[in-house]
């Protein structure tokens, strides 16, 4: 396993990070149990949940379900670095939600009772609260690491506008703010590289590409609606984008099929080989998945086939007249 600082911290990170959001919904506790132990065998000590999580069943329950796993011992806790979030809605009360001390605060706690541990390694911000001045913010995060609540605090699926005015508030602090930007990052979704990526590398934020598949997308989705084997694919954001991208994935499919490469492997190989990537959020189902994930990591595709892959869904260059 490969492991890279976060941002420019000290902590040390896996490049690929465990995603939990199928954990207890899509995949059942015992099925979840046994990832997160080959995960860990494996040498990824980057997890990733958040408090809304399971929300399908109860806003919760995955961390409840991680909680549940770090009580069973064997040092566990003590080998994970963990990452939770703070912002979506966890009940109907208005000040249940959001970035507000009050519900920052509030949350860290239920977060620490549900994962049953003293501490949270990322406390990340799910979303911009436009309601939340930055020094409110800051005030409370500053609270939850002088008490040792808290190790560092990373934002997830935030502007590039708004890193550097929350990273800019935290210098005035001095305090060392962001760390981490969580965000939406692959062959078809590459929006974050026009401003969000700039403004992290200017910082010393760490990428955490989530959904390097968008969805499964980019898993051989085409492939397996025919065969009537899709499962990810065949709903949420990889059914939304197909009606835009279908000729594209049609093209990338054909290009794994003749190179002997497999589609989810490639496109999440694709995502680590990107300069700005400190890891990559793997969401595995089955051991299969993640054993594909691990293959991944160890990748030996060229520089050229990865461009080969990127101008497969790259648009055309402008026509200049």
């Amino acid at each position: 396993m490969h492991y890279e600082r976060l941002g420019r911290t000290a902590l040390k990170v896996s490049r690929l990070c465990l995603g939990t959001l199928n954990f207890g919904v899509r995949t059942t506790k015992d099925d979840s149990f046994a990832l997160m132990d080959e995960a860990l065998e494996q040498g990824i000590n980057f997890f990733d949940t958040a408090n809304h999580y399971g929300w399908q069943v109860h806003r919760g329950m995955t961390e409840e379900l991680v909680g549940e796993w770090f009580a069973s011992g064997g040092g566990r806790r003590d080998k994970v670095v963990l990452g939770t979030k703070v912002f979506c809605p966890m009940s109907d009360w208005p000040n249940d939600q959001g970035l507000s001390a009050r519900h920052i605060i509030a949350s860290c706690d239920a977060s620490l009772r549900r994962l049953r541990t003293d501490w949270i390694d990322l406390f990340q911000m799910h979303g911009v609260d436009p309601t939340a001045g930055w020094d409110e913010v800051w005030q409370a995060m500053e609270t939850l690491l002088h008490q040792g609540k808290i190790r560092y605090v990373g934002s997830s699926n935030f502007p590039g506008w708004n890193m550097v005015s929350a990273q800019e508030a935290a210098n005035r602090r001095n305090f060392l703010g962001i760390v981490s930007e969580q965000c939406i990052y692959n062959l078809v979704d590459r929006q974050v590289e026009r401003e969000v990526i700039p403004a992290a590398r200017a910082y010393g934020v760490g990428v955490v590409a989530w959904s390097p598949l968008h969805g499964g997308l980019l898993g051989g989705a085409l492939r397996k609606l025919g065969e009537g084997t899709a499962v990810k694919s065949a709903q949420g954001r990889a059914v939304v984008a197909m009606s835009t991208y279908r000729e594209a994935v049609e093209r990338y499919e054909e290009f794994c099929l003749d190179r002997g490469l497999d589609p989810a492997e490639t496109a999440l190989a694709w995502v680590l080989s990107r300069p700005a990537v400190t890891s990559a959020v793997i969401g595995p189902r089955t051991r299969a998945h993640l054993d594909g994930s691990l293959r991944a990591l160890g990748s030996d595709l060229s520089e050229d086939t990865l461009r080969e892959v990127e101008a497969l869904f790259l648009p055309p260059a402008p026509t200049v007249g």
